[in-house]
């Protein structure tokens, strides 16, 4: 994980900075994933497979989290996905510990570990 500094100035100029240094720490060879409202909402299971496809194919991902003015469009340009948590917007901290606990429970399910249950109850 790589934490940016927190930029100042305008909307604008943040978010540029912010750019700048989130595509500075993009490892070679990486899927950038960028965390955005307007992405793809996976289930769990198709997360998953979307990162076995990745990994088999020799790809690490890496998640980017914007900060309070959002991704820079440099940036998002530079995703080659967008994932979405959901339609609420949520702080970046929580936002870490949300995606997360996706990871392990992604992990759960490539091991066969009990901790993912792919079943849900009737309402």
């Amino acid at each position: 994980m790589v934490e940016i500094p927190e930029a100042r100035g305008s909307e604008a100029e943040i978010r540029r900075r912010e750019g700048a240094a989130i595509l500075a720490a993009i490892p070679a060879g990486a899927v950038p994933v960028a965390l955005d409202l307007g992405g793809a909402m996976p289930d769990t299971e198709s997360l998953t497979a979307l990162l076995t496809r990745w990994d088999e194919a020799g790809r690490n991902a890496c998640f980017i989290i914007g900060g309070a003015e959002g991704l820079d469009q440099a940036v998002q340009a530079r995703a080659e996905y967008r994932l979405s948590l959901g339609p609420l917007t949520w702080p970046h901290f929580l936002v870490r510990g949300m995606l997360a606990e996706q990871l392990y429970r992604v992990q759960a399910i490539r091991t066969g570990h009990p901790y993912h249950r792919t079943w849900r109850p009737n309402a």
